[in-house]
């Protein structure tokens, strides 16, 4: 009776060490036939149109070179770990970002164009992460979807529901 217990317990077990996430990377996200990205060098503001500091932060968000960029669909549903910056769409009443675009470098989608939209997951969490703790880099944990998004700040070519959220730290 003891083997069949505890053969039992390795059936049980065995998805739940098969459901360990897998780092991924954000060149991962990209095919690697895809076409090389071309950076947009126009300026991000006129500066002579600017009268104070506050109309800067007024002008409209730079555009999206590549809204539309090829994702890679064999990534779809795959158990993920990747690391980023939170750039918060929705705010619930307890100042936590629920609904936000991850993306691979700090001030992208508000200071800086956005990336192309392979390079950016729309990320849904319950708990969420409070606004004054988005200016550090988190490490997101779930089921990434190959889905396209659209929202006012850019268009993402993934999407995850989180199933963890936390600081990301270097692993030595």
């Amino acid at each position: 009776m003891p083997r069949a217990l505890l053969a039992l317990l390795m059936l049980v077990a065995l998805p739940l060490w098969a459901a360990e996430p897998r780092d991924l990377t954000w060149s991962e996200m990209i095919p690697p036939d895809a076409p090389a990205e071309v950076p947009n060098m126009k300026p991000l503001h006129d500066l002579s149109q600017m009268s104070d500091a506050l109309s800067a932060e007024s002008a409209p968000a730079a555009r999206q070179d590549l809204p539309n960029a090829p994702v890679v669909q064999n990534l779809d549903g795959q158990a993920i770990r990747l690391p980023g910056y939170i750039v918060p769409l929705e705010v619930n009443e307890q100042g936590r970002t629920t609904e936000f675009l991850l993306v691979p470098y700090f001030g992208a989608c508000i200071h800086v164009p956005p990336p192309p939209s392979n390079q950016i997951v729309h990320v849904r969490s319950e708990i969420g992460v409070k606004l004054e703790e988005l200016y550090q880099p988190y490490w997101i944990e779930g089921a990434l979807q190959v889905k396209a998004s659209t929202s006012e700040l850019a268009d993402a070519g993934y999407q995850m529901d989180a199933q963890k959220i936390y600081v990301y730290e270097l692993q030595e």
